[in-house]
């Protein structure tokens, strides 16, 4: 697929998705950005899309509400009158041993990391089999991707993202009549927490093979690379500096 004129929506568009958005302009993309609690962010990504000559929108949605979902791609047709790509970012992270593990946290965890792609994807397909096609890109994780659930307290988490893939794949299988490719992404030391020590950044990249994290940069590539992509599908690619390897 050639970006040149073509819609993206991508869901928890900031830090990392503000580059990739950045990215996919830069090839000729609109942006429909969602966001729930960071207007500031999303407004100032609208900004950046601007200045490269695209055009873009922020949309507040809870996208673990079908409703939500639907306005937003709602909001992309009413702006731009097609829809051609899906970027499924939005995410929750964080530490929960399982004694502690509540149906509550068990439901927002499930939501947000998983629900939220089948809603999306859901609500955007009609869009895309009108345009002749399109592009569901998700996110998993190397650790799910990997097969290897070996940090504890991510119970939750890890469901989620393994369900990921599982939906990534059944729906690449679904779809590949209507021309929609579905892959993920499962990214490794990217980014790190604006919270975390010093030290256990450098740890992290210690136990990396390429001995470094990868910057945003290196997700936005492989958005584009599988929104470009003409014959990839039910892919879930590892973006992880070979952390998976150790």
């Amino acid at each position: 697929m050639d970006l040149q004129e073509k819609v993206v929506v991508i869901t928890g568009g900031k830090r990392i998705g503000r580059v990739v958005a950045q990215q996919i302009a830069d090839r000729g993309g609109h942006l429909v950005l969602s966001y729930r609690g960071s207007k500031q962010e999303a407004d100032d990504t609208v900004s950046d899309i601007k200045a490269r000559g695209r055009c873009a929108i922020a949309v507040a949605a809870d996208v673990s509400k079908a409703a939500d979902c639907g306005a937003l791609v709602a909001s992309a047709l009413d702006r731009f009158g097609r829809l051609d790509a899906v970027v499924n970012m939005a995410s929750v992270y964080g530490i929960t041993p399982f004694d502690e593990l509540t149906e509550a946290v068990w439901d927002r965890d499930l939501n947000v990391n998983l629900k939220s792609a089948f809603l999306c994807a859901k609500a955007a397909i009609p869009a895309m089999r009108a345009a002749g096609g399109g592009r569901v890109v998700n996110f998993a994780d190397w650790l799910a991707r990997s097969g290897r659930p070996t940090y504890s307290g991510f119970t939750s988490y890890f469901v989620a993202k393994a369900g990921i893939i599982a939906l990534t794949e059944s729906l690449a299988f679904e779809l590949a009549a209507d021309q929609i490719l579905v892959n993920a992404i499962a990214p490794g030391p990217i980014l790190p927490p604006p919270d975390m020590d010093p030290e256990e950044v450098a740890a992290v990249a210690r136990v990396t093979p390429l001995g470094r994290w990868g910057g945003e940069i290196e997700i936005a590539k492989a958005v584009l690379s599988l929104i470009e992509t003409d014959f990839i599908t039910g892919e879930t690619i590892r973006v992880d500096g070979g952390r998976h390897l150790g």
